[in-house]
C-alpha cells in the first residue's frame, strides 16, 4: 500500500482521499487506491460565465476556484468566460469579485460540465484601484508586471476639471505615466513618445482622444466598464506601438430591466439610457453628451464672440445578444466630434469607430472571438476672408480583421494565439479652394497599407510560487501603391523613383517580437517579476508640439521611413499591505532601447 500510495502522489490530486483510504483495512485500502488511480486519470472541464446578476454585466477578471484545490482557478476573460480542467470528484467552486459577496456552489464532476455564477453586488467596499484577475493576490502572482485595472467606480472618486469624469486624466496618476502638458490629453509612458501609446475602445484604434484641444478625453464615463493599461511588456496580443496600451472596455448594458440617467454639469450635460433586448438574453446601450459653451456665448454683447462656435459632442451605443451557451454576437460603436470656430476661421476634428464581434465556444476548453473593426479620424480647418477661401481636410481610417483563440489545457495553462489585419488609408492633407483663392487646390498622395500580424502566448503556472507568460508575435507591414515612390539619400537627394500600380507593393518589413514574464512568490503577498519585450511600430506622428493637437499628421512605414523598435527589460517588487491586502506597494526599475526614432 504504501508503494501505490507514492504513485498516487505524483497525480497530483487526491492527496486527502488517500490519507482517509490509509485508516482503512488492508483489503479496503487496496481497492480504494485502485478506484482512485482511475478517478485520478479522469480529468473533467467545467466552464461558464461569471456576470453581475443586477445588470447582466459581465466580470472580467472574476476569480473561480476549488476550495478543495488550493491554487488551482482560472480568471474570466474579457467576456466573463471561464474554463477549468480538474480530476473528477465532489468539489466547491467558489466565485469571487472585488465588490461582491463570494457564491459556492457544491458540484459532482463526473462529466463535462457548464456552470454559470451571478454575484449580487454588497459586502464590505474595497478602497482597492486594481481589480482582482485570478485571485485576491492577482497583482503577486500574475506574472506580467506593469499592469494596471481601473474601475469607472474608482474614477468616478478622483477630483476633476468641471466636474468631468477623465479616464485619461487618471491615468496620468499612475507611476510609469506622465502627463503631455497641461491643456492636454497625451502622454507618455516610461519615456516613450505620446504616439507611441495603442488607445482601444472596445478593440477599436483612437488616434486623438481629446477633446477641447486636449482638456477632456474622448471617452464619457458613463459608457465606460473599466480600463487596462500596460506599461511595460505587453502580451502578444498587442502590437503596433512602442510604450503601451490603455485597453477600454465598454458597458454591456443592463438585461435585467430598462435604467436611464443622466447629468448636467459645470460644461457639458449626459445621459444615458441601457436595458434589455430580451431579458437575461440581450442588451443595449446608448449614452450621449455635449458641452453647452457655445449657448453662452450667444449672451455676449461682441458680435465675434456672439456668432463662435465652441463645443464637442460624443455619442456611444453598443448591443448584444446571446444566440445559444456557445454563440455571442456584440456591437458597439462611438462618434465624436468637435467644433471650434471664430469669425472666419473654423475647425472640427474627431473620431469614428465600429466594432462588431462573434464569440464561439468550440469546446470547453477553446473560445474563439472574431472581430471585423472600423476607425477613422479627420479633421478639417476651413479659412473664409477676403480672397482666402479654403478649407485643409486630412485623414486615416482603418478596416481591421482580428481572429483571437483562447485554449486552456488545463488548470494552469492557457494558451491564446491569433491572427490580425489592418488596411491602412492615410490621406495627409487636401487642400479644397475657391476659384477666386490666392491658393490652389492641391491633394497629397493618399498612402494604402496593409499591416498584419500573427501571435502565439502561453501563460502558465509552473508551481504555487513561479508563473511564466512566454509570447512570439510576427508582424509585416506592406507599403502599397499606386503612386510613385521615391528612395533618397542621407543627404536627402533622390536615389531612385518608381512608379507603383494601385495595390502593388512598395517595400515589405518583416519583424519578429518576443514577450516573456516571470514572477516568483516569496510569500502570499509579496513577489519579485521580470520581464522583456519587443514591439514594432509602424504608423508614425508627425507633431509641430511635444503634445498631441487636432492637425497632427499620420504617415507609414516607407522606403525611407523605417519601423520604430522599442526592447525594454523590466524588473520588480510588488506587495501587499494590510490586513485584508486592501494596499499595494510596488517598485520597478526598467531599460528601455528605442531605435528609428522620428523627428519632425
Amino acid at each position: 500500500a504504501g508503494q501505490l500510495y507514492q504513485v498516487h502522489r505524483g497525480a497530483g490530486e487526491v492527496f486527502a482521499s488517500l490519507g482517509v483510504l490509509h485508516g482503512a483495512a488492508d483489503g479496503d485500502t487496496r481497492l480504494g487506491l485502485s478506484y482512485q488511480t482511475a478517478q485520478a486519470q479522469t480529468r473533467i472541464t467545467i466552464s461558464g460565465t461569471v456576470k453581475d446578476a443586477q445588470t447582466g454585466e459581465d466580470l472580467t477578471g472574476a476569480s473561480v476556484h476549488l476550495v478543495e484545490l488550493p491554487g488551482v482557478g482560472a480568471a474570466a476573460n474579457a467576456y466573463g468566460f471561464y474554463t477549468l480542467t480538474v480530476p473528477a470528484g465532489t468539489y466547491t467552486v467558489e466565485a469571487t469579485f472585488v465588490g461582491y459577496p463570494a457564491q459556492r456552489r457544491k458540484v459532482t464532476l463526473d462529466k463535462s460540465q457548464r456552470l454559470d455564477f451571478k454575484l449580487t453586488p454588497g459586502g464590505q467596499e474595497l478602497n482597492e484601484v486594481v481589480v482582482t484577475g485570478r485571485s485576491s493576490q492577482a497583482n503577486i502572482s500574475r506574472a506580467q508586471g506593469g499592469v494596471e485595472t481601473l474601475d469607472i467606480k474608482q474614477i468616478a472618486k478622483v477630483p476633476v476639471l468641471f466636474g468631468e469624469k477623465d479616464v485619461i486624466k487618471t491615468l496620468t496618476l499612475l507611476p510609469g505615466i506622465k502627463t503631455a502638458g497641461e491643456g492636454s490629453s497625451g502622454f507618455s509612458v516610461r519615456g516613450g513618445n505620446v504616439d507611441q501609446n495603442l488607445i482601444l475602445l472596445d478593440e477599436a484604434v483612437v488616434y486623438n482622444a481629446s477633446h477641447l484641444l486636449g482638456f477632456f478625453s474622448t471617452f464619457n464615463s458613463d459608457a465606460i466598464k473599466d480600463l487596462t493599461v500596460f506599461k511595460g511588456g505587453m502580451p502578444a496580443q498587442y502590437g503596433g506601438r512602442l510604450s503601451s496600451v490603455v485597453d477600454i472596455k465598454m458597458k454591456d448594458g443592463n438585461n435585467q430591466q430598462l435604467h436611464g440617467s443622466g447629468g448636467i454639469g459645470l460644461i457639458a450635460s449626459r445621459l444615458a439610457l441601457e436595458g434589455p433586448i430580451v431579458k437575461d438574453k440581450g442588451s443595449f446601450l446608448i449614452t450621449g453628451r455635449r458641452t453647452y459653451a457655445d449657448v453662452f456665448l450667444k449672451f455676449s454683447r461682441n458680435e465675434t464672440t456672439k456668432s463662435a462656435s465652441l463645443y464637442f459632442y460624443d455619442f456611444n451605443a453598443k448591443a448584444n445578444y446571446t444566440l445559444n451557451d456557445r454563440n455571442r454576437l456584440y456591437f458597439s460603436a462611438y462618434l465624436g466630434r468637435d467644433v471650434l470656430g471664430i469669425n472666419n476661421f473654423g475647425n472640427n476634428y474627431g473620431n469614428q469607430t465600429a466594432t462588431l464581434r462573434y464569440n464561439h465556444l468550440f469546446t470547453d476548453k477553446l473560445f474563439s472571438n472574431t472581430t471585423l473593426i472600423f476607425s477613422k479620424y479627420s479633421y478639417q480647418i476651413k479659412i473664409r476672408a477676403n480672397d482666402q477661401d479654403f478649407s485643409i481636410d486630412s485623414k486615416i481610417q482603418d478596416f481591421n480583421l482580428k481572429q483571437d483563440f483562447e485554449y486552456s489545457p488545463g488548470a494552469r495553462q492557457t494558451l491564446r494565439f491569433g491572427l490580425n489585419a489592418i488596411y491602412h488609408t492615410i490621406t495627409p492633407g487636401r487642400v479644397t479652394a475657391a476659384a477666386d483663392a490666392v491658393v490652389n487646390s492641391t491633394v497629397d498622395r493618399t498612402n494604402h497599407s496593409l499591416e498584419t500580424a500573427g501571435y502565439v502566448s502561453h501563460e502558465w503556472s509552473a508551481t504555487d510560487k513561479l508563473d511564466f507568460t512566454t509570447g512570439l508575435r510576427l508582424s509585416q507591414f506592406s507599403l502599397l501603391g499606386a503612386g510613385t515612390y521615391s528612395a533618397y539619400d542621407t543627404n536627402g537627394r533622390i536615389v531612385s523613383s518608381q512608379a507603383f500600380g494601385r495595390g502593388e507593393v512598395v517595400k515589405t518589413y518583416l519583424n519578429l517580437e518576443p514577450r516573456f514574464a516571470a514572477s516568483y512568490a516569496l510569500s502570499p503577498s509579496t513577489s519579485l517579476k521580470a520581464g522583456y519585450a519587443r514591439n514594432v511600430q509602424n504608423l508614425h506622428l508627425l507633431s509641430n508640439s511635444a503634445s498631441t493637437s487636432p492637425t497632427d499628421l499620420y504617415v507609414p512605414t516607407s522606403l525611407n521611413v523605417k519601423p520604430e523598435l522599442a526592447d525594454q527589460l523590466s524588473a520588480g517588487y510588488f506587495r501587499k499591505l494590510g490586513t485584508t491586502g486592501e494596499y499595494s506597494f510596488s517598485a520597478e526599475v526598467y531599460y528601455k532601447w528605442l531605435q528609428r526614432q522620428v523627428d519632425y
